[in-house]
């Protein structure tokens, strides 16, 4: 019904002297005000300082439970490092190692060792994130939290082979994710733990540092960190280098499901073929031989008790020259047993020394004495009554966005596993998101456009944890990215240890001098014991590769132990 006019003049005038007369709305309560009031402490780190590492001085910061509701709960700790710059400080910059869930306080002394132009001009500062624990402490309240997954709901068999596609096969399979997202749901602080979270306390970490901005250096999911914050907080973001990238505009778990793929590449065009370069009596002079090879260690490992998926998952995610070293033993010792032997026979290689210090790490024995039943005892599962899993690792990758379902996963091995059969089959059939109930709690914006001309993406060409796809994906959705390509790199991790001083010295141009390349690609290093680089098929066209040197890397042992550490953090395999 038409109002009349005699009806709304007086409303009209009512509305305007209301609004004369109203106390405008206060504004929205700083959530950092309370927590920017703290002063750092800087004493002795927790951690065992690693060898030819600078010391670092380690504090904690006190953050909310929740930055949304800073008042409501119990307050959480994380704990920060700082290595000093050398020299005239150019500003600090935050390193996060990826995961999620890896500890990073221990980072900044080994960069700053083997990036000694980088400490001159940089504070650089660790961070154990929420959930991780203070790395090296020993007290109750500092460790990482854990879900306790009992054994009990878990498949007591020890043949488990995903390639078995019988319902038994997939209903035995589906207990282990199934029981780990219920008993990381049952943990009170798991909501809270979060990229959103942590973004936040970066960000806080940032004021008690008193910098305006906060340069960035992140490894894997430390590329989803990295670009998240500098999404939330663009005025508060430096330069980012964004090393091993997710796509941080698309979805975390998308790196996750793409491991099938990238690993099955990985495979079959790198490790494969240097195997044959390396141990041509062993496992054969061709790729096509060694296939066969590694299906008969495979079959003698199941044999001797060890599951099929056990064996599998050892040559998914090889990051790293440590992880190829291992991978290389336990094929090594397979092809030994399904011939018959009860011995190793490979001592006389050149990479004997390492192959050794690999034995004598993971199997307790010299190299000269492990023997293939050995071997398989050692990988052959032994539960406890519970199984402890990092809550941070899935906490965050199935807790930042919506996942998807245990249906659609069950579709995506059946989908992968003819394609990608070493990691395909079994991937689909182990995700702990496809059984997470919880939805987000907040949403997690792309990077602006404004922030795009301070990134910069390193991505090797074969990385089997985060693959070049990802990273290229990002990229093209962020206009105004830059993508520095390592052209046949088959490893996780490109910058500041891996030895390769076009990376090294791209990034470190970029962020001592402030000159960010466009499109450019790097040429690869050689693998281990080989002094040349051998071409692989890929995505990254090798002829587009730029000129190089090569040089004697510093501090080997160093450089060794964090490419490891950054491989095998970011593993969904831990």
């Amino acid at each position: 019904m038409r109002r009349s006019s005699a009806a709304v003049v007086p409303a009209l005038v009512t509305a305007l002297v209301l609004a004369g007369t109203a106390v405008p709305a206060a504004a929205a309560p700083d959530p950092f005000e309370r927590y920017a009031q703290q002063e750092l402490s800087w004493g002795t780190c927790a951690f065992e300082q690693q060898p030819d590492a600078l010391p670092a001085e380690c504090a904690l910061v006190t953050v909310p439970r929740d930055w949304a509701r800073p008042d409501a709960g119990r307050d959480l700790v994380v704990s920060i490092s700082r290595v000093a710059a050398s020299g005239e400080h150019l500003g600090s910059m935050l390193l996060n190692p990826g995961g999620p869930g890896g500890q990073g306080t221990s980072l900044p002394g080994a960069l700053a060792a083997l990036q000694p132009q980088l400490h001159e001009r940089y504070a650089l500062i660790g961070m154990d994130p929420r959930g991780t624990g203070q790395e090296g402490a020993t007290a109750p309240e500092l460790l990482p939290e854990t879900c306790e997954v009992p054994v009990g709901r878990l498949s007591p068999r020890t043949d488990l082979d995903a390639r078995d596609r019988s319902a038994a096969s997939i209903a035995e399979h589906l207990k282990l994710p199934r029981a780990t997202a219920e008993a990381c749901q049952s943990e009170a602080v798991v909501p809270f733990i979060t990229t959103w979270q942590t973004a936040h306390d970066v960000e806080l970490v940032r004021m008690l540092l008193g910098e305006s901005t906060l340069d960035y250096l992140g490894y894997s999911y430390g590329t989803w960190l990295g670009a998240k914050y500098a999404s939330l907080f663009p005025r508060s973001a430096g330069k980012v280098v964004l090393d091993s990238s997710t796509d941080f505009q698309g979805r975390l778990q998308a790196a996750f499901e793409a491991w099938p793929q990238i690993n099955q590449r990985h495979f079959e065009d790198a490790f494969l073929p240097w195997m044959t370069r390396q141990f041509p009596a062993d496992v054969g002079a061709t790729t096509a031989e060694a296939k066969k090879n590694w299906e008969r260690a495979r079959q003698f490992f199941a044999s001797a008790g060890t599951s099929p998926d056990q064996f599998d998952a050892i040559f998914a995610g090889m990051g790293s020259p440590l992880r190829w070293v291992l991978g290389a033993l336990v094929f090594l010792l397979g092809v030994q047993g399904a011939n018959g032997g009860t011995a190793t026979a490979v001592t006389g290689s050149a990479l004997a020394p390492q192959l050794d210090a690999r034995s004598r790490a993971v199997f307790g024995t010299a190299l000269e004495s492990l023997t293939p039943a050995a071997v398989a005892k050692a990988l052959a599962d032994d539960p406890a009554d519970y199984r402890h899993v990092l809550a941070t690792r899935y906490a965050v990758a199935c807790g930042d966005q919506p996942t998807r379902s245990a249906a659609w996963y069950q579709r995506l091995s059946d989908r992968q596993g003819p394609q990608f059969p070493l990691y395909g089959w079994q991937y689909g059939l182990s995700e702990p998101c496809a059984f997470w109930s919880d939805a987000p709690r907040q949403e997690l914006p792309v990077l602006p456009a404004e922030v795009a001309g301070r990134v910069l993406v390193v991505q090797g060409e074969l990385d089997p944890q985060t693959g070049y796809e990802q990273a290229r994906s990002a990229v093209r959705a962020a206009p105004g990215v830059s993508l520095v390509s390592v052209a046949d790199s088959p490893f996780h991790g490109q910058y500041g240890f891996e030895g390769n001083p076009c990376v090294d010295g791209v990034v470190n141009v970029f962020l001592l001098r402030n000159s960010r390349p466009g499109t450019l690609t790097c040429p690869g290093v050689p693998l281990p014991n080989e002094t040349g680089v051998h071409p692989m098929p890929g995505p990254v066209p090798s002829a587009a590769a730029v000129a190089t040197t090569t040089a004697t890397p510093v501090l080997p042992a160093l450089r060794e132990s964090v490419r490891a550490r950054i491989s095998d953090v970011n593993s969904p395999l831990r």
